[in-house]
């Protein structure tokens, strides 16, 4: 795997919470002969052995029971320990999320209007409101169990010297949410152990969906961008795309005027992407980021 990653002209890995703990020793071993190197991982990591498939958010932050949230806790230290033994300088987190209702999905409501065609109609804008509404009075509780968890981790990322990489998500119940993000990275504001984590996919889904101006977003969080995943949006949620391959993402204008080429751009993108559509994206990508900052 990480010899083909280089083949493909990509020196760097992120370590994803998909990988199994039987992968970790071959993962090690590339990092030792200098195959490859891991520049971040990906809670949690490596996937927790009694979790079937790639399940990231199997254990919250921000669950109600209280066994959850210590779960999720221990994982995530245990996430720390091994990125420090393969090298990495960055965790990313997904921090919860806002439990709306049992069994219904909001965002997926959304998507479904928007595919239907009521974007931007009085039913749209009625019907979002609604949800926003009832997230905004629900979501003080689980911001602040995600505050807590982040300043449980944080003395053991100190130790580590690792960034503890909080995510931007693609679901608008997910901690936290675009109005909260400015409210939690302040608190952690003198702490350059605690930074955001752009995903250009995520916030394009919800800039699809008109719960956000990706652009806008960007610039309020500036001060704190780590780094970011890049993966296109093919309308109006179809992400972990090749970047410039018929997606919505503006990389052309978002990426020279919010990142250097000192920050950690991970592509994350779905096993239907092709060989060719990586390197002909990559190519494009490329000229594109020699001509970001360099710092």
């Amino acid at each position: 795997m990480c010899d083909e990653i280089r083949e493909l002209g990509f020196e760097y890995i992120e370590a994803s919470h998909g990988m199994p703990l039987s992968m970790l020793p071959g993962l090690m071993q590339a990092v030792e002969e200098k195959r490859i190197r891991v520049a971040g991982v990906h809670n949690f990591f490596p996937a927790p052995i009694d979790v079937r498939g790639d399940a990231p958010d199997a254990f919250r932050f921000t669950s109600h029971r209280p066994e959850q949230r210590e779960r999720a806790l221990n994982l995530s230290l245990e996430t720390l320990r091994a990125a420090a033994a393969v090298g990495a300088k960055y965790v990313v987190l997904h921090m919860g999320e806002v439990e709306l209702f049992r069994g219904h999905d909001a965002t997926r409501e959304l998507q479904r209007m928007v595919r239907h065609g009521y974007a931007g109609s009085v039913e749209y804008a009625h019907r979002k409101g609604e949800l926003v509404r009832k997230r905004m009075k629900l979501a003080p509780l689980y911001l602040q169990r995600a505050k807590e968890a982040l300043y449980k981790l944080l003395p053991l990322a100190r130790e580590l010297n690792l960034v503890l990489g909080v995510e931007g998500r693609s679901h608008f119940e997910q901690v936290p949410g675009e109005l909260e993000f400015p409210d939690l990275l302040a608190e952690f504001k003198d702490c350059p152990n605690v930074r955001y984590w752009h995903d250009f996919g995520h916030i394009q889904r919800k800039h699809n969906l008109m719960l956000l101006n990706h652009d806008t977003y960007l610039s309020g969080l500036r001060p704190y961008l780590y780094g970011a995943h890049v993966n296109d949006v093919q309308w109006p949620q179809r992400d972990h795309r090749a970047p410039f391959y018929g997606g919505d993402v503006d990389f052309e204008h978002l990426l020279p005027k919010y990142f250097t080429q000192a920050m950690p751009l991970t592509w994350e993108l779905s096993k239907s992407v092709t060989k060719e559509q990586i390197l002909s994206a990559k190519q494009r990508w490329d000229a594109l980021h020699a001509t970001l900052p360099q710092a």
